[in-house]
């Protein structure tokens, strides 16, 4: 059995798979984006929110009841109101548009909204004109029924004059009773916008809260997981130039022991040539002449040098181990030929 020459071996890995390493850690990476596209829903979450509290927070501080004309007399008070009212009514039917078509476009689709934020720009501005056309009418309307008022109030001043006195004691009971409904529907407002802000707040923490832990514990995993992977990769790598050097030390080894080898069947042939060269010398002495002998090493040194040549390949030495064999048997016949040879001239 011959070894195998260094370029013959096989180069393997001993530990996890590169493509299911880098597979896993494509698959942290997504995992990865996805929470932080998760932690970009949540934003826009809390600024909706947050958008929502401000709202309310204008919402509240509109005025709660209209002015009162009382106090003007009970005709021009009608009128005032009248005006007021109407005026009113067109303001809360174009919020209530408003309001109606800004939860239409907030519910429809990215297209949808693109198409309504067009058409909502174009109605807002007829809505606009149109109530400034209104307002305007409105406010001539009133400008002539004050105008009325006022030629009638010139005429009528003198009584005007003498309920003055008890109106404004009235309106003076109604202004404080105002007041003081006033100051308690504005204190229970502050407390239930005090109370809607402290509950939205704390979902805010909530949410943060639970947004940095989800953050931090997937940060966490995925550097675990990553570090995990690298040390696979390093023990992968150590463990095939562990292999790689195993594999150089054991090739020159083998080589180290075929050339111990070439060596010591080079001293055995060079031993045998020396006796067969003192054979020959008997042979000649006994015969009285030159006796020539086939040299058996003619095959083997051309083998053998062909062997030096290619040494480092496992053929040629098998080849050369091959050859010498045979010398020591043509050693051992030639010997016993010389000394049958020795016998009979004795005899």
């Amino acid at each position: 059995m011959t070894p195998d020459s260094p370029s013959d071996f096989r180069m393997v890995l001993r530990g996890y798979e590169p493509s299911q390493v880098d597979a896993r850690l494509q698959s942290l990476a997504d995992e990865a984006a996805i929470a932080r596209r998760r932690i970009n829903e949540l934003t826009a979450y809390l600024e909706k929110l947050e958008a929502e509290r401000e709202s309310e927070r204008t919402a509240s501080e509109l005025p709660q009841e209209p002015p009162s004309f009382e106090h003007l007399g009970a005709r021009v008070g009608q009128i005032l109101a009248l005006a007021e009212e109407e005026a009113s009514e067109l303001k809360e039917r174009v919020g209530s548009e408003l309001d109606a078509r800004q939860a239409e476009i907030e519910g429809s689709a990215q297209q949808i909204r693109d198409e309504a934020d067009l058409y909502a720009e174009k109605r807002r501005a007829d809505v606009d004109a149109e109530v400034a056309r209104l307002l305007e009418d409105a406010r001539r309307t009133a400008d002539d029924r004050i105008d009325a008022a006022d030629r009638e109030a010139a005429g009528r001043l003198q009584e005007a004059e003498a309920i003055y006195e008890s109106q404004r004691a009235k309106a003076a009971k109604a202004a404080a009773d105002f007041e003081k409904t006033l100051a308690e529907r504005r204190e229970a407002v502050e407390a239930d916008f005090q109370q809607q802000m402290a509950e939205a707040e704390r979902r805010s923490a909530e949410l943060e809260s639970r947004l940095e832990k989800r953050q931090a514990e997937a940060d966490a995993e995925y550097q675990d997981r990553l570090r995990e992977a690298n040390r696979l990769l390093t023990e992968a790598q150590q463990r095939a130039e562990q292999i790689v050097g195993e594999a150089k030390t054991t090739a020159a080894k083998v080589r180290s022991e075929s050339e111990r080898e070439l060596a010591a069947a080079s001293q055995r042939r060079d031993a045998i040539n020396a006796q067969l060269s003192n054979v020959r010398q008997m042979l000649a002495t006994l015969t009285g002449g030159n006796v020539q002998f086939a040299d058996p090493f003619a095959d083997a040194e051309e083998v053998e040098t062909e062997g030096v040549v290619d040494g480092e390949t496992d053929s040629a030495e098998s080849d050369e181990t091959s050859q010498i064999e045979p010398v020591e048997d043509e050693d051992a016949t030639e010997r016993t030929r010389v000394i049958d040879l020795g016998g009979d001239d004795k005899s």
